[in-house]
């Protein structure tokens, strides 16, 4: 029986992964580890963990006594402080004997910084990179642009942070912060033209398993509604895309569709909160990654089951 560890186990993506391990009914070892003193995460592990904050002082150290007092054969970060920290320290945790699933060491380091990000794609003359710049000049921006424009920040996740200027009053608040914390971009299409799509890639410029759904965001910039859609114009962006980066393993795409054509929002190196609604459609990509990084067994495409998926809010009870 293989043990498994799944960090971050009380947030949406991290239960998303266990629940998507559960529903296999395989006999799996599940140990969560939380930040949380109470939590969903018991719901779904076999051993749940009190864990320190990803990254603060002794935190290696910690991560090394979990894989050794529970025998971990498999990690899988739930959350992207945990994939740049376990990317930053792969040698040393893959030295006792506990594999990781992360993605290439060059495009986690890459996603920290969307302009740098930008820059790869845009000077690899990727046909999905959407216009950037540094620029503080409104004038420049407008005529170049249009608006409103995007002020978006260079590091962050889930639709965080990001400004949506409609005139120079709003622009000239945060001026300042463009280059050193900020980019500028176009708005690119509609909210109701927004996708997710999760590939599972070979490492090699291509992909074994791919589901796209088309969603609607949360004010907390996670998927909150989706409907499972089989596009073939973002099935060729993210064979063009993989080309470029060479991803492997779990790796989210974020699109939006502006006048017919594809536009890539971001990439998150890592899974993402539909995980669990990805499973409930037949994609099991946390399954996929066990078989994939710990027993070399290559993904094959899943049959995709068509639908709609709701998220809401549930009660766990604990009786004293």
């Amino acid at each position: 029986m293989a043990n498994i560890w799944v960090t971050g186990a009380s947030s949406l993506i991290g239960y998303g992964i266990l629940k998507s391990i559960r529903s296999t009914k395989k006999p799996y070892r599940l140990i969560g580890t939380t930040i949380h003193k109470d939590s969903i995460a018991p719901a779904f592990t076999d051993i749940c963990i009190k864990a320190p904050f990803s990254g603060t002082d002794g935190y290696i150290d910690w991560v090394i006594s979990v894989i050794k007092d529970h025998n971990i054969d498999l990690v899988i970060p739930s959350f992207e402080e945990d994939v740049f920290f376990l990317t930053d320290h792969r040698e040393q945790i893959e030295s006792t004997g506990a594999k990781l699933v992360l993605n290439t060491q060059d495009l986690v380091c890459l996603c920290k910084d969307k302009w740098e990000f930008y820059q790869v794609l845009e000077n690899s003359a990727c046909p999905h990179v959407i216009p950037s710049s540094l620029s503080s000049e409104f004038r420049e921006l407008e005529s170049k642009f249009g608006l409103p424009l995007l002020l978006k920040p260079r590091r962050g996740n889930a639709s965080k942070g990001i400004v949506r200027v409609l005139k120079e009053e709003d622009f000239e608040l945060h001026k300042g912060q463009i280059g050193k914390n900020l980019m500028v971009q176009p708005l690119i299409g509609k909210d109701d033209e927004e996708f997710t799509t999760s590939a599972f890639c070979d490492g090699k410029g291509g992909y074994y398993a791919i589901i796209t759904l088309k969603r609607e965001l949360s004010k907390g910039g996670y998927t909150n509604l989706a409907e499972v859609v089989d596009n073939n114009q973002i099935k060729a962006a993210v064979r063009n895309i993989c080309k470029i980066l060479k991803p492997i393993g779990p790796t989210n795409f974020q699109f939006r569709i502006h006048n017919g054509a594809v536009y890539l929002l971001e990439i998150n190196p890592r899974f993402s909160s539909s995980t669990s609604m990805r499973y409930a459609f037949g994609y099991n990509d946390a399954l996929m990654s066990i078989e994939y990084f710990l027993d070399e067994k290559i993904p094959g495409q899943p049959k995709i089951r068509n639908g709609k998926a709701i998220r809401y809010i549930e009660d766990y009870i604990v009786y004293s």
